[in-house]
Order: structure tokens, then C-alpha cells, then sequence
């Protein structure tokens, strides 16, 4: 169970998205992205205006063909790309929670933090973690209103696939596998209670799985790690692990990177790990070095010129320290 803040374009769409309790993506590769990290049973709420509004809970994801055209949200154009996109990914929601509070509440400063350095509304979406779910459950009035329901049996469903072969590619339906994609499949792999033991006992960290919680991007003002494990309800102390996760080869530029967060975070950080397809005897030197921990990827089984689904990937990872 994650907590998100979807980005909404303008009023008109974040009203349109209350009205019909209804979060849609854009049919863009980070529209893409945002379907898959926001999984059934997640809540969220809409981020317009350096406002947070209402809590809901996903209740279903859907993907629609032909979707130019698909009510309630009318196609939008950005003015810096000039680029027109439309809204084939969808959430349903059921609203919990009726509140229009200001990111500068200290609840949100997870999330404010990350905005800031991030910069800003240049992101679909923002991880909030379980600290920011209880304050935000807590806001409010239980939800009252009545919403519009939105019609699916006009129209036809497709389920969103990956590939690497440029030949099979064919937005919005199949897109490139991107980084995004693979920090949101392992994130997803170590949601599960017997991955997350493995990668503790792996890297001799002494911590209970079932204590941790699993985020994506976290900000610093000089860069970002891709996914932070940390304690949900910490007491005392915050320990936590972080990790780096590249598509190809690392180098010793993401081994000092790694290192470098670490150092900053402080002695609430317990390990850093780096994840990619392959290291150099140089990297693995260097590594024992800094005292980074290690571990290669794979996919089992899995056809990377062929569509992929986002499940099978998660289904199909394999983490192996080395």
C-alpha cells in the first residue's frame, strides 16, 4: 500500500477528476510510467496550485483503445513541446477523505522537499510515504459528495506492454523499456515480504521486512536515488537503504554517486546498493571499497523483442549479489 500525488494540468482537469472520482495519464511514455507505479489498493490525492486535495483509494486501473477522444478530460497541448496528448490511463477511485490543504502544512514536507529540488510540476506524480498517509487520513471530513460515474462498456481495454525492439513499439499501447520502468518493477519486486529478506540478508542489513516501506525517487539538492527502503513508523532513528538501479553496465561514476548519498544521509543510512546488468572487475574493486553493496538483474525467461507486460516483468525478476 503506497501513497502518491498525482499532478494535475489545470483547474478545469482537477475538477473534472473530482467530479468523476478519476485520475487519467497522459498517452506519453511517463503516462506510461505513472499507470504502472500506482498499483490497485494505493491512494492518492491530486496536487494543483502547491495544493493537496482529497484522499481516495485506487479501485481499478484501466487502459482504453482509441481514447483521442475519451471523455471526461478534452486532449491537452503543452506550450513547451507543442506536443497534444490525451488520457488512455486510467484510475478509478473511491473517495475517502474531502480536504484542499497547502503544501507548506509540515505534513507534506516529504513531498514539498521533493518538488522543490525536483523541479516542481515537471513530474506526473510524487511519492509520499506512510508518515504523510496517516497525517493526510487525519484531514478533513470523511467524503460526502456525490460523484459521476464514468461508463467503460463503450469502450475497449487494452493491457500496457514493454518492449526493446523498436519494431514492436506502439504507443500507447507498447512503449520502449526505459530506467523508469525498471526502478518500478524492482520497486515493485521488493514490495513482496521474501525479496525484501533476501536483499537484507544480502547486504547484512538487521532490519525486519515487515517494518520497512518501499519509495520511489528521493531528492537531494544535487541529485536523486531511485528508490529509498526505509522504516515506516521509525522510533528513535530512522535507519534506511538506498538504492541505484541502471539499465546497462554501471560505472564508477554511479559507485561514488551511491556513495555520495550515503555520506550525506548519515549514519541513518545503512547501506547503499547499486543495481545494474553487469559490472567491471574496476567497479567491484571499488565498490568493496566504498563499501557498496552490489547485485546484477535479470529477467527470467523473458523475451525483450517481444511486448512484455508490467506484471510479468515484476513476476520474471531475479536479483543476485554479487
Amino acid at each position: 500500500m503506497a501513497y502518491f500525488l498525482i499532478s494535475v494540468s489545470n483547474r478545469n482537469n482537477l475538477d473534472l477528476c473530482i467530479q468523476y472520482a478519476m485520475a487519467g495519464f497522459t498517452n506519453s511514455v511517463n503516462g506510461a510510467w505513472t499507470f504502472v507505479e500506482i498499483q490497485e489498493g494505493d491512494y492518492i490525492s491530486f496536487l494543483y496550485g502547491a495544493k493537496a486535495y482529497n484522499l481516495y483509494r485506487v479501485e481499478e486501473k484501466l487502459a482504453f483503445k482509441d481514447a483521442n477522444n475519451l471523455p471526461p478530460w478534452p486532449p491537452v497541448t503543452f506550450r513547451m513541446s507543442g506536443n497534444t496528448y490525451y488520457f488512455p490511463f486510467r484510475l478509478f477511485l473511491k473517495p475517502i477523505r474531502k480536504f484542499a490543504e497547502p503544501l507548506v502544512r509540515v505534513e507534506f514536507s516529504y513531498v514539498a522537499e521533493n518538488l522543490l529540488l525536483r523541479g516542481g510540476y515537471r513530474r506526473t506524480h510524487f511519492q509520499a510515504d506512510q508518515t504523510t498517509l496517516q497525517a493526510v487520513s487525519q484531514m478533513g471530513d470523511l467524503y460526502k459528495d456525490n460523484t459521476k460515474k464514468f461508463d467503460t462498456e463503450n469502450y475497449k481495454t487494452f493491457d500496457l506492454s514493454f518492449t526493446k525492439s523498436s519494431s514492436s513499439m506502439k504507443p500507447p499501447e507498447t512503449f520502449k523499456f526505459i530506467e523508469f520502468i525498471l526502478q518500478s518493477a524492482i520497486r515493485q519486486h521488493l514490495y513482496i515480504e521474501k525479496n525484501m529478506k533476501d536483499l537484507l540478508q544480502k547486504t547484512k542489513v538487521n532490519l525486519s521486512p515487515s517494518t520497512l516501506e518501499v519509495l520511489g525517487e528521493k531528492a537531494f539538492p544535487e541529485g536523486h536515488i531511485d528508490i529509498l527502503i526505509k522504516e515506516a513508523i521509525p522510533i528513535g532513528k530512522s535507519n534506511s537503504l538506498i538504492l541505484e538501479i541502471k539499465t546497462g553496465a554501471a560505472h564508477q561514476k554511479d559507485v561514488e554517486q551511491i556513495n555520495k548519498y550515503v555520506e550525506e544521509l548519515g549514519n541513518e543510512c545503512l547501506k547503499g546498493v547499486l543495481m545494474a546488468s553487469k559490472f567491471s572487475g574496476k567497479i567491484i574493486s571499488l565498490a568493496k571499497e566504498k563499501n557498496v553493496a552490489l547485485f546484477t538483474y535479470n529477467f527470467d525467461n523473458l523475451d525483450f523483442s517481444q511486448r512484455i507486460e508490467f506484471n510479468q516483468l515484476v513476476d520474471a525478476i531475479s536479483l543476485h549479489h554479487i
